[in-house]
């Protein structure tokens, strides 16, 4: 796009802005926040299935020790609030 066709669309935007109220502003105003959030999220590299996998698997026995010994514990503290 060459500078004369930017400045050009430019001038168009800013003349057609003019023309809104001020309740249809903030919703452009909101509607390119959205697009520059949106713009940064795209950069944010995805995590890729593989590499999710494999950190599953690692922690998977770990994840299993884990809850077994909390599930005990938990026994323990229902037993004792059956006395009460």
């Amino acid at each position: 796009m060459s500078l004369k066709t930017q400045m050009s669309l430019k001038t168009q935007l800013v003349q057609t802005l003019e023309r809104f109220d001020e309740v249809e502003l903030r919703q452009i105003a909101e509607y390119m926040a959205f697009l520059r959030f949106r713009t940064r999220l795209q950069l944010i590299p995805s995590p890729e299935t593989t590499s999710l996998a494999t950190l599953y698997a690692q922690f998977a026995q770990e994840d299993r020790d884990l809850a077994e010994a909390g599930l005990g514990e938990y026994a323990t503290t229902l037993c004792g609030e059956d006395k009460l």
